[in-house]
């Protein structure tokens, strides 16, 4: 195994990649009571166009079939797998993003026997056409409790207004109608082309003892058969640098309508490095122009176009990224001009230097701090590798940022182009 020490915040990673491609990481840490494992698979809601394992030709699949595959793999022939997890003692949880799933346990005592099953439930499917059908009228539900939600479908509906061909516009979940078309051989498809060990990342950390750990999961990998592990082609739509809708309106019952400004990103760097300084440009720029202590946000309160609801949030992957901003509002539309305006006029002198290294210092600190968080670590460590970061390694990184580098991030970031709007009103 390797050893990995990171000075900076004196902590040490163990890490092996096994033969079959399974990348594996282990984080020590004696003095927790609980160990927290998470099991990651690269493959998210996007990836709807893919070439299946082993074959040539391009298929497309039907949206929300990575959320779907996620609930069908803890139904087995004979059981439930969270009985077993809750036999054990465990408390265990999934999750479907845009671009991962993943599975997890926390547990204070048999962490073997429970790491045994969270490997074991993932890597052997069951589907029968019977489940299936079961599951859809249970998802469906899962839609339209969602479809009520008025923040859910603002924040949908922001990024549909600012995206016109890539998947990302899509509801992780899909829809009623997309998720009726999945088969029993689609689900089975879509798992062995991204659930290979070589597509997956597994992260346990907590009270665990390297040695003992690493042997489970080597022998227990070495026990089954996969195949020879070979890239994954994934195609996605062209998509334009320019919003798909400068506004975009949703009526449903609220009782104060919603305003979110969406800033669609455009050249994302492939350079890992420049990926996370430009994610955490974003995150500082924010937070300077909106958040409770930024420059914008008490002109905001104090005109009447904003209440507590008010929020920022960035999101910044391979392909693609944005931002939204905004909240609940009883002037909606003089919100979102307001906030148009803030954004068009953010040059390289909207944030000075003192500003820059006093947020610096509070998203250093709360970065730290969150590192004494095992979920934080676990689920933040396995995203960045998926995407090929080092994500203590960046830590180093985001203290190297320096003022000239957000100024000129600042001076180049934003235009008119770039920016549509979501307004929820009552019908």
């Amino acid at each position: 195994m390797e050893k990995l020490y990171y000075n900076q915040i004196d902590e040490t990673i163990y890490n092996k990649t096994l033969p079959n491609g399974l990348r594996v990481f282990l984080l020590p840490k004696k003095e927790m009571a609980k160990t927290y494992a998470i099991f990651t698979t690269n493959y998210g809601s996007i990836d709807q166009s893919f070439v299946p394992l082993n074959e040539e030709k391009l298929i497309t699949v039907p949206d929300g079939i990575a959320h779907f595959l996620e609930h069908k793999l803890f139904e087995k022939e004979d059981r439930d797998v969270f009985h077993d997890f809750s036999k054990l003692g465990a408390s265990a949880n999934a999750f479907t993003s845009f671009t991962k799933t993943a599975y997890l346990f926390s547990a204070t005592s048999k962490i073997m026997e429970n790491l045994k099953v969270l490997i074991d439930f993932v890597q052997m499917p069951y589907f029968s056409e019977q489940s299936v059908e079961k599951e859809k009228g249970i998802i469906a539900q899962e839609i339209k409790m969602y479809d009520d939600q008025a923040d859910w479908r603002a924040f949908f509906g922001t990024i549909k207004s600012m995206y016109k061909s890539h998947p990302v516009q899509i509801d992780i979940a899909g829809t009623v109608d997309s998720i009726n078309k999945i088969t029993k051989d689609d689900l089975y498809t879509c798992y062995n082309t991204f659930y290979h060990p070589s597509n997956m990342v597994l992260f346990v950390a907590g009270n665990i003892d390297v040695d003992e750990t690493i042997k489970l999961i080597e022998t227990n990998q070495l026990a089954k058969e996969f195949a020879p592990p070979e890239p994954i082609t994934r195609k996605f739509p062209v998509e334009q640098a320019e919003v798909a809708e400068k506004e975009l309106e949703i009526m449903m019952p609220v009782n104060v309508p919603k305003a979110l400004v969406g800033v669609k990103e455009v050249d994302i760097p492939t350079d890992p490095k420049a990926f996370m300084k430009k994610e955490y440009l974003m995150d500082i720029a924010m937070d300077a122009i909106f958040s409770r202590s930024g420059y914008a946000y008490e002109q905001l309160y104090e005109e009447g176009l904003i209440d507590q609801s008010f929020g920022c949030e960035t999101h910044l992957e391979k392909e693609f990224g944005f931002s939204i901003i905004g909240g609940n509002s009883k002037k909606p539309v003089e919100l979102a001009n307001a906030i148009k305006h803030i954004l068009l006029s953010v040059n390289k002198a909207s944030l000075d230097e003192e500003t820059f290294d006093r947020i610096k210092r509070k998203k250093l600190g709360h970065l730290i701090r969150s590192l004494n968080s095992l979920e934080f670590i676990a689920n933040q460590y396995s995203h960045y590798q998926l995407i090929g970061i080092d994500l203590f390694e960046s830590i180093e990184w985001f203290e190297q940022l320096t003022y000239q580098e957000m100024q000129e991030f600042l001076s180049n970031w934003i235009n008119e182009k770039q920016l549509s709007v979501c307004y929820v009103n009552n019908k």
